[in-house]
């Protein structure tokens, strides 16, 4: 694959990342999107759960195996190297497309249902910093690399990426995981919380918690020593305020 081929390509893909991103916020937030969590065709109990919890299963999978380095070392000997970011961030959007569209709603019974308007205005306002969170944290950590739109344009541009860097930027200064924090906040503030909203942001937190793991041990392993010391002076989801 050509250079500006590879930097088309990355654009499609950040493209499409976004638009699933953009779409998640409106589908976790029950507005905005066509179908949301908890809209749509009804289908019976046990149905919805089989089939809700098989898209989170395939949504997870995708994001814990590609993101493995066993698997990338396999994976680079079939797609260039210099977009295998872009296909992991098209692949996961198509994973979420799909739980888009497939998902079941089961909107009863009501878990909780805050009628208090104040109270209720202060959980939208959650959500929403959640997402706000989520969102500048990408760019915190760089991201155009993130959504792999970076290495595409350095391959066109003919210039090398930077050696990584153990940067304590903004809230990486308190907490470790900023972002996996805000799509708590985001997936978990909600005025009215449904069975398949719980199925939802429960599936998700499961799946981070994992990957905080993960993610943890490949910095540990890429900075050694560096890390464990910033892991252990900041929260890692909750910010632990430090002189």
């Amino acid at each position: 694959m050509g250079a500006f081929l590879s930097f088309l390509y990355g654009l499609v893909a950040y493209g499409a990342s976004l638009a699933a991103l953009l779409y998640l916020i409106g589908f976790s937030g029950n507005g905005l999107v066509p179908k949301s969590v908890d809209s749509g065709a009804f289908a019976p109990l046990a149905k919805a759960l089989c089939v809700n919890i098989l898209l989170l299963g395939l949504f997870a999978a995708q994001h814990s195996v590609m993101a493995r380095r066993a698997f990338k070392r396999w994976w680079t000997r079939i797609v260039p190297p210099v977009v295998e970011r872009s296909t992991y961030v098209l692949a996961a959007s198509i994973a979420l497309a799909l739980l888009f569209w497939l998902w079941l709603p089961i909107p009863v019974p009501i878990i909780w249902r805050i009628d208090n308007p104040a109270a209720a205005q202060l959980l939208w306002a959650a959500f929403w910093l959640g997402w706000v969170l989520v969102l500048v944290s990408t760019f915190l950590i760089n991201h155009f690399e993130l959504f792999g739109l970076q290495q595409a344009w350095l391959n066109m541009s003919g210039r090398q990426a930077a050696a990584p860097e153990l940067r304590q930027p903004m809230f990486y200064r308190w907490v470790a995981h900023p972002l996996y924090a805000g799509f708590f906040l985001g997936f978990w503030s909600t005025p009215r919380m449904t069975v398949g909203h719980v199925l939802l942001a429960g599936g998700v937190s499961i799946y981070m918690l994992i990957a905080i793991r993960y993610e943890e041990r490949d910095l540990t392993d890429l900075f050694g020593e560096d890390y464990r010391r910033y892991r252990a002076s900041v929260g890692g989801l909750v910010p632990r305020f430090r002189r």
